[in-house]
């Protein structure tokens, strides 16, 4: 993932937070903001519950390889929260688990 497309400010996180409704599916809360900048960009945050700094860190990678491979529409800011469950999962398990949750939220290109 670029480093373009990646919110980082804590003011977009608790703007589209306190705005948005979550989207919840098994590990993930999900949360989107349509806009009119032509680019999507992503937000992820792991929570101190889900492990040491090595463990978050690493699930943020894999949530970025997992969001690069992905075809999606642009316009919007989305915001995804990662559940203390994900921690015995697989690559595998959470790129379907992503990719089912972000075709419930309309994010996905529609030829998929």
């Amino acid at each position: 993932m670029k480093k373009i497309n990646i919110l980082k400010k804590n003011e977009d996180f608790n703007r589209i937070i306190a705005s948005i409704k979550p989207y919840k599916y098994k590990d993930y809360i999900i949360y989107k903001e349509k806009h009119n900048f032509g680019i999507s960009h992503f937000g992820i945050s792991v929570g101190k519950k889900v492990g040491n700094a090595v463990t978050r860190n690493h699930i943020k990678r894999q949530l970025k390889n997992i969001i690069d491979q992905i075809p999606y529409k642009n316009n919007f800011n989305c915001i995804i929260i990662v559940r203390k469950g994900i921690i015995g999962k697989s690559f595998l398990e959470m790129k379907n688990d992503l990719t089912e949750a972000m075709k419930q939220v309309h994010i996905l290109e529609e030829n998929e």
